[in-house]
């Protein structure tokens, strides 16, 4: 539940200027109305690309939401990376699928 929750808030981002204003004036309100996990507000608050990727957010999502953030495209790239780095593989989503069967191929 908590993965479609963070998706949710970045869905509701990157599409509501309302959101965007709340997210600039009242950022814990804001999380507060979402189901989160204490990781997930703490990577939004920091805007940890990274950290988000790695819990399992959809790509797509993540992309325009790093472009709120002002991330360039080759930073969000990077940031994906060191995520992956620093927290390991992604852990929920449709990545996290593609690396399992890409393991279960290579006989991992």
């Amino acid at each position: 539940m908590s993965l479609y929750q963070l998706q949710k808030f970045l869905y509701d981002i990157n599409r509501d200027r309302g959101t965007q204003s709340r997210y600039r004036a009242d950022l814990e309100g804001l999380l507060d109305q979402y189901e989160l996990t204490v990781e997930e507000r703490g990577a939004i608050a920091r805007g940890d690309i990274g950290l988000i990727y790695v819990l399992g957010a959809n790509g797509q999502l993540l992309m325009h939401f790093a472009a709120f953030l002002g991330m360039s495209w080759p930073a969000y790239i990077q940031a994906m990376r060191d995520g992956i780095a620093k927290h390991g593989q992604v852990r929920a989503g449709v990545y996290s699928m593609t690396t399992q069967m890409d393991e279960k191929v290579a006989g991992v």
